[in-house]
């Protein structure tokens, strides 16, 4: 598969940044999740790493009472969650930064709770787990989403397409055997269900794809990156039984 060209990362953009989410994940995932965190502070300190547009941010604004620090480094997706929390009256709850994952630039031990839906794959999950720690309170709680494998032998295109982001996914046993390698205990985890994959993220996708052949029908270029983008949600209608996203909780040892 050839390397992705600066005109596709523009169209990428333009699709992803306007839609409630960058990735799958719903509410009731982030309630359900929320459940396992066992005796968190009444106002508890979250940090919400690799936000995007904020999307479970808004959520988890809704489902707790505390203070939300929001980190992506797309600087545009920081900037659309900035106005969408001064338009709910937010602000003084949510704060959005850019900022590096890997490098987040927090005071150590500073957090009850870490969150974090399908991004902490793109610095390694025993990386991330390793710096989370190191940003929570002692006792404190990282829930996380990562994308796993459910079976072997998965079709060429959709191990191409994985390889391509995500070369080193494993199974649910890997991610709990780096979890207890980086001194976390596992509360519980649970795998999303199919409607957190289409309600706020394929379907609004395919909503904006449509939106944007118009826009660009004259294009060449840009079409051939949205019906490069316009497989994601087709492979997983075919596909879906071979992986999934699985949300995990863990508690600082």
């Amino acid at each position: 598969m050839n390397e992705p060209t600066p005109r596709f990362w523009e169209v990428f953009f333009e699709v992803y940044e306007a839609l409630p989410r960058q990735g799958p994940g719903s509410r009731a995932c982030a309630a359900r999740a929320l459940e396992f965190c066992h005796d968190l502070p009444p106002s508890p300190a979250v940090l919400d790493l690799g936000c995007g547009v904020g999307g479970q941010t808004l959520h988890l604004a809704d489902l707790t009472s505390g203070a939300i620090v929001a980190i992506d480094s797309h600087a545009p997706s920081i900037a659309r969650l900035r106005t969408t929390v001064v338009e709910r009256g937010i602000s003084h709850r949510v704060r959005p930064v850019v900022g590096d994952m890997a490098h987040p630039d927090l005071p150590p031990e500073s957090f009850d709770l870490i969150w974090s839906e399908g991004a902490l794959y793109n610095i390694g999950i025993e990386n991330a787990l390793r710096v989370c720690r190191g940003l929570l309170r002692p006792a404190g709680h990282l829930a996380f989403t990562d994308a796993v494998w459910r079976k072997g032998n998965p079709p060429p295109e959709v191990k191409a397409s994985f390889d391509l982001d995500y070369p080193t996914m494993g199974r649910v046993p890997d991610i709990v055997a780096a979890i207890e390698r980086c001194e976390y205990s596992l509360n519980g985890h649970f795998t999303l269900p199919d409607e957190a994959w289409w309600d706020d993220f394929y379907t609004p996708m395919q909503t904006r794809l449509e939106e944007l052949r118009g826009k660009y029908a004259a294009d060449v270029e840009a079409l051939a990156a949205l019906h490069q983008l316009a497989q994601e949600p087709e492979m997983h209608r075919a596909h879906s039984e071979y992986y999934a996203y699985e949300f995990f909780i863990v508690r600082r040892v």
